[in-house]
């Protein structure tokens, strides 16, 4: 049976797969529409739309290269170790909410619980890191309390 660690962890990989399948979709969509793109009688129509075109795959591009990071990123987590103190990889219970600390991948919901799959480099990602169990921490004017991390 695979770990709440390892469920939020293949949620994460889902998530990152999904969008990477959706950005090369979109390249490719381009792709198509810059090569059927033929010159008719209205050139600088033409003209226009291909730049929009050309600028909407540099977009692309861009957005593809930055989940290349996001699954770098990703990559390094690992499953099979646990914490004391709140860590890239760790799952974490407060009072308040529920987080898995490796990318932004917003909410996850297993047995019942949500969890919420954020980045070390988050403000509240930032905030929790390196804190242990039975701290208090305050966020956007709310204190809570770290319950467990795992």
């Amino acid at each position: 049976m695979l770990s709440i660690k390892e469920k939020l962890y293949n949620a994460c990989v889902a998530f990152v797969e999904k969008r990477f399948l959706k950005i090369e979709s979109t390249i490719a969509d381009i792709q198509t529409s810059l090569l059927s793109e033929t010159k008719s009688s209205a050139g600088d129509k033409h003209e226009t739309g291909r730049a929009m075109l050309q600028i909407e795959r540099e977009k692309a591009g861009q957005q593809l290269a930055e989940i290349g990071k996001v699954k770098e990123a990703l990559s390094k987590v690992e499953t099979t170790k646990t914490h004391n103190t709140i860590a890239i990889g760790s799952v974490v219970y407060t009072s308040k909410s529920n987080y898995y600390i490796a990318i932004s991948a917003g909410e996850l919901k297993f047995n019942n619980e949500k969890f919420y799959a954020i980045s070390p480099s988050t403000p509240i990602g930032q905030l929790l890191m390196g804190k242990a169990e039975g701290e208090r921490i305050s966020f956007r004017e709310q204190n809570f309390a770290i319950e467990k991390v795992c």
